[in-house]
């Protein structure tokens, strides 16, 4: 039999471990809910693409230089437009005598590259504000006896089909119907060529394009007094987008407010001929 005094240090024993179960329940801390996973950053929004349909033989407007990349005025205006609007630009040269279909068709958003306001043009294209004027100019050889409209009876003149110098002349009801020929050509240099070589006695062409040209072969070419015309240039977007339209007109304001583009347009012409 366990005698009385092993019974009372068990006694004390068990009361000392009761003491240390209790105070170690009572300290036992809640450990802390695990912390929730930081969240990742939502991407970047993506800059919207936009695509400018061109015809990349019309220097100095759009046109490609000797390693192929396309470049001008136009699209040095554009790629700043662009960057001011936080848009992806890029360039898809196109048929231009088909530039209408391609852009309602969503094959290209946007039209830059000296097109000419016209009332025909704003039923199926919907234009900024202008931002150039220009002029329907007619270019015959150096050597030619050519010296206005009225000589032109008879004679072959080319002209860039699809562009607002067929429509020029179509305007001017009684030297068209003097025309001996009007040929069209799908490229302005083309219709040069022709010139130079003897198959075509005149072009009509815009100003700005033709100026280029013939400052850079002196004595070659001629540009007439008279002309068909002044006119004005815009970007055109499809109808409906008024949202675009808009902000190209903002971003084009702000550029010649800021001088921007006037710098772009002396690199191209020397000096600042955007329309104010």
């Amino acid at each position: 039999m366990m005698d009385e005094k092993m019974k009372k240090r068990l006694s004390s024993l068990a009361a000392i471990l009761l003491v240390s179960v209790f105070l170690m329940a009572c300290g036992k801390q809640e450990e802390p809910a695990p912390a929730a996973a930081a969240q990742p950053a939502p991407p970047p929004a993506a800059a919207q693409a936009v695509v400018i349909g061109l015809d990349d033989h019309f220097p100095p407007m759009g046109f490609r230089d000797d390693k192929n990349e396309i470049v001008g005025f136009d699209i040095d205006l554009a790629r700043e437009a662009g960057r001011r609007l936080g848009l992806e630009v890029s360039f898809k040269p196109i048929d231009w005598s088909a530039k209408e279909a391609e852009l309602n068709g969503k094959r290209i958003d946007v039209l830059w590259n000296g097109l000419t306001i016209t009332e025909e043009r704003k039923a199926n294209i919907l234009f900024t504000k202008p931002y150039l004027e220009n002029r329907q100019i007619i270019v015959v050889p150096g050597n030619s006896p050519i010296e206005a409209k009225a000589g032109l009876a008879g004679k072959i003149v080319g002209a860039q089909d699809g562009s607002s110098a067929v429509d020029a002349i179509a305007l001017d009801a009684e030297t068209a119907k003097a025309i001996g020929e009007l040929k069209k050509f799908s490229d302005n240099v083309t219709a040069l060529m022709d010139l130079s070589a003897g198959r075509l006695d005149a072009i009509v062409m815009d100003e700005i394009v033709g100026r280029y040209y013939t400052a850079k072969k002196p004595g070659e070419y001629r540009v007439l007094e008279e002309n068909f015309g002044a006119e004005e240039y815009g970007v055109g977007v499809r109808k409906g987008d008024t949202e675009l339209a808009g902000k190209l007109d903002k971003a084009l304001d702000e550029m010649k407010a800021d001088g921007s583009a006037a710098v772009i347009s002396g690199k191209w012409f020397g000096s600042d001929i955007l329309k104010k």
